[in-house]
């Protein structure tokens, strides 16, 4: 089927960026031990060039996916690349790590904009027989990035240094600005621009989440996290009581419980983020401190996951428009959960074949969950909602990969006190290890039964 001009030029600008945006996390990960060491800081420390960008756009998504589908999703897409791109050109010139900090905080607002807005700007340009396949691309793409950020991540750091990955990211954004601001079609008109905003849910909703994921991430910390996620919990229920008896809603709460497909879709998206986003930091660990690879050698061997992924996103998408996309997402699901399975049998002398086996089935089963569990949740909501719906989404992967590590950090805590996963012992490690994925394996198959779950008189397009 051929694509008019407005429609090629939709699905590169989402394309684009939805590959800067992960290829940016992914390549900065391997440039932390050396912005450590250049700006003479702790691991720590350094690490909140992750938290601070991971907490903006978990907190902001929903905000900005609400006002996008008032104020015109184009604009906010195009607003959101360019700030994105703005503060990496920035980052690449910072002379501190809490300037980089400050900048990633600014990206995450970026980022945030972009996320709530590229899916709902692609499938509003298509019809809905070809939902699923349009999304595959949009996938593909994200999970290239993810591919690509290590690899080429990796080179640019050891030959140009950490600067030349926030050079190219605001490189690659200056594309999609271009595209964006010249070439992508109008919004159309939306009625619901004129509907009052609630600035209150916004901001009770920006507490919970920067509250309730901080406190998660630093739970290995002492008391003080605890008792900052129970009063992000506490803002959680004023909020969702707030949204009950508002007119006009941030989140439209009642359609969790008046529509079980949609629910079960984003509940199935938190288990499988939550079950699968661990298994590349523990390999990594795995493949080195137990195997003996190299980094370079891990990496390569790590990159079949999200590889796959990349290549099967828009088969899987196209399959989706054809079939049940709930059916196939559980069948995704279920795939994920086999893998998991399978790694947590690993042990000192498993062989390099079963480790790949493993990555490939998890990778051909999260291709298979992802883009028909995203076309089952668009295809819950009407096409006002989508940036909402998008941003939900996009919140229910920040929250899964924040409860990923939670679990590791919690697992290890119980396995080895004190201990670092990198100084254990290989029989220690591996038991340590065996634990998570087991408990990653049993979320990733309630999620399957989760996934099928649907009202039957809920009618699809």
């Amino acid at each position: 089927m051929k694509y008019k001009r407005e429609q090629k030029t939709t699905i590169l600008v989402v394309v684009i960026t939805a590959f800067v945006t992960t290829f940016t996390g992914s390549a900065l990960n391997l440039s932390i031990p050396d912005l450590g060491g250049y700006f003479g800081v702790s691991a720590g420390a350094v690490g909140w060039l992750v938290t601070a960008y991971m907490l903006t756009v978990a907190a902001l998504s929903v905000p900005f996916g609400k006002l996008a589908d008032g104020a015109g999703r184009k604009r906010i897409l195009t607003v959101g690349i360019l700030i994105f791109s703005a503060s990496s050109g920035a980052a690449a010139f910072g002379v501190s790590l809490w300037m980089l900090i400050a900048l990633r905080v600014v990206q995450g607002v970026g980022g945030a904009m972009i996320f709530s807005t590229n899916i709902p700007v692609l499938i509003g340009a298509f019809s809905g027989e070809e939902r699923g396949k349009i999304l595959g691309y949009s996938i593909a793409a994200t999970y290239t990035g993810l591919s690509a950020g290590p690899v080429l991540g990796g080179f640019l750091n050891y030959h140009l240094g950490w600067r030349s990955i926030f050079a190219l990211t605001a490189l690659i954004g200056a594309v999609a600005l271009f595209l964006a601001w010249l070439r992508l079609p109008a919004d159309k008109k939306n009625t619901s621009r004129r509907q009052p905003r609630d600035i209150r849910g916004n901001l009770l909703y920006v507490a919970m989440i920067t509250l309730t994921m901080y406190g998660l991430s630093e739970l290995d910390r002492g008391t003080l996290p605890f008792l900052v996620t129970g009063v992000g919990v506490a803002i959680g229920v004023l909020f969702v009581y707030r949204q009950l008896h508002t007119e006009h809603p941030v989140i439209q709460v009642r359609i969790f419980r008046k529509n079980p497909a949609y629910a079960c879709a984003n509940a199935a998206a938190l288990l499988n983020y939550g079950a699968t986003f661990a298994i590349s930091y523990l390999l990594s660990i795995y493949l080195q401190a137990v195997k003996g690879y190299s980094s370079q050698t891990a990496g390569f061997i790590l990159i079949a996951q999200p590889a796959l992924m990349a290549l099967l996103s828009p088969l899987a998408g196209r399959i989706s428009d054809r079939f049940s996309p709930f059916l196939l997402s559980s069948i995704g699901m279920a795939l994920c959960a086999g893998g998991l399975f399978l790694f947590a049998g690993i042990g000192e002398t498993t062989s390099l074949f079963f480790i790949f086996a493993a990555l490939v089935i998890t990778g051909v089963g999260f291709a298979f969950f992802s883009s028909p569990n995203t076309n089952a949740v668009m295809s819950c909501v009407e096409e006002k909602d989508y940036g909402v719906a998008s941003s939900i989404l996009a919140t229910m992967r920040s929250v899964g990969h924040t409860l990923s590590m939670v679990v590791v950090t919690v697992v290890v805590r119980l396995h080895m006190g004190e201990k670092a996963l990198e100084d254990a012992g290989a029989e220690l490690l591996t038991e340590t290890m065996r634990t998570a994925f087991l408990l990653f394996a049993a979320a990733c198959t309630a999620g399957v039964f989760i996934s099928l779950k649907r009202n039957p008189s809920e009618k699809q397009d």
